[in-house]
């Protein structure tokens, strides 16, 4: 009677350790499909970052773009010494201040996706492919916007201070040209579009799931070989 009732603890014991397993196997696999799922997807906060600074950094360009120096006058002083006055110089600060808030949004993507060549390997096909074409994409847009408002800023600041009686006949009070901060305007929306779908596709090609296919398709074609 007392192995009996041993046996039957026994039983008891291992179907209870056996469902215990079960749950955390379960629980286990659940939160392992969670986590791959929401890597292919990315980071909101680092979308939510990018496209905040960067649209900072279009107000700054279009800001710049409204108070840009459009006027010089010639003065001629008691010595005989003409210099020119304009009436604002609050440009360069937008201009300059546009160049760092994009600067700092593609640093923040690319510290996160470590330029795409230091980080996780990108799994072979189409979302490799497309996140190579807006990764290049992002950084032409990015250089050329980056010039037009660090140059827009410069040329913006450079006042000719004043020049000889001699020289007064030539003398011109130069001015930005319009539409140069406008131009890095439109190039910092498209590098914030590009940056996006760069941001997007990166995710979707660094996937866990996605790497594990392209091991296994990989392992297969290597088995058929040596078969």
């Amino acid at each position: 009677m007392k192995s009996e009732m041993v046996v039957v603890d026994l039983d008891q014991q291992a179907s209870g350790d056996t469902l215990d397993f079960g749950r955390r196997t379960t629980n286990g696999d659940a939160v392992t499909a969670m986590t791959e799922m929401g890597e292919g997807k990315g980071s909101t906060l680092v979308h939510l970052l990018v496209v905040v600074l960067s649209l900072v950094a279009f107000g700054f360009a279009v800001a710049a773009e409204r108070r840009r120096s459009v006027i010089g006058t010639i003065f001629t002083d008691d010595r005989n010494a003409t210099y020119c006055v304009y009436n604002s110089d609050v440009a360069t600060g937008y201009g300059v201040g546009g160049f760092l808030f994009l600067l700092t949004s593609e640093s923040l993507l690319m510290g996160v996706t470590k330029c795409m060549c230091f980080g996780r390997p990108l799994a072979p096909g189409g979302n490799r492919a497309w996140s190579i074409i807006y990764f290049v994409s992002s950084w032409t847009t990015f250089l050329v916007a980056e010039t037009c408002l660090i140059a827009g800023a410069t040329k913006n600041a450079y006042h000719t201070k004043y020049r000889g009686m001699i020289y007064a006949q030539h003398f011109s009070c130069e001015t930005l040209r319009k539409g140069v901060f406008i131009a890095g305007a439109v190039f910092v929306v498209a590098t914030m579009i590009l940056n996006v779908y760069y941001y997007m596709y990166f995710s979707k090609a660094t996937d866990t799931q996605a790497v594990r296919k392209a091991n296994r398709a990989s392992s297969t074609v290597g088995m058929t070989g040596y078969a």
